[in-house]
């Protein structure tokens, strides 16, 4: 289903749920994306890390891709840009993001992929792509929602090219 920059499909598996966010990666790239914030929120277990291990593998991430729970953020090298993938879930205040050095990830040639953005309001609102990964009856359900221009070429890429079912 598409609607002026949202996206619905459902998920039916883990590996649905890792094509779907190779699908994203790859659909950045070709709309020439220079900097994308991309924001995963969703219950525990929903899917957002295996999401995230999808969009990173598709980009030639090798090796383990881990949830940065811990550490908050990992950062990956994928060809000219770095990858940067951020746990929001420890935050108690938007000033930790400060001390945590969000604002250094932020421009060219970086991506973000944030977990638990409600955690930071700032950040999420924005977000180019808001995504938010819920159970469904039949596996999960991916609603993607574009914040910005770039946001709403990514959508209708994917909703063009039919890539994600």
């Amino acid at each position: 289903m598409r609607q002026s920059g949202r996206l619905s499909v459902t998920l039916g598996d883990e590996s649905a749920t890792r094509a779907a966010g190779a699908a994203l990666a790859r659909a950045l790239d070709s709309a020439g994306a220079d900097a994308a914030l991309v924001t995963l929120a969703g219950e525990l277990g929903a899917g957002k890390t295996t999401f995230a291990r999808g969009f990173l593998e598709s980009l030639g991430v090798q090796g383990p891709v881990r949830s940065p729970s811990y550490p908050l953020v990992e950062s990956y090298r994928a060809g000219a840009r770095s990858v940067h993938h951020c746990d929001f879930y420890r935050l108690s205040v938007a000033q930790e993001l400060e001390e945590l050095g969000f604002r250094e990830l932020v421009g060219p040639g970086q991506w973000i992929l944030v977990e638990w953005p409600e955690r930071a309001p700032a950040v999420a609102s924005r977000a180019d792509l808001a995504l938010t990964l819920s159970y469904a009856p039949a596996g999960r359900q991916l609603l993607m929602t574009a914040g910005s221009a770039m946001g709403r070429e990514v959508v209708a890429r994917l909703t063009t090219e039919k890539a994600l079912g």
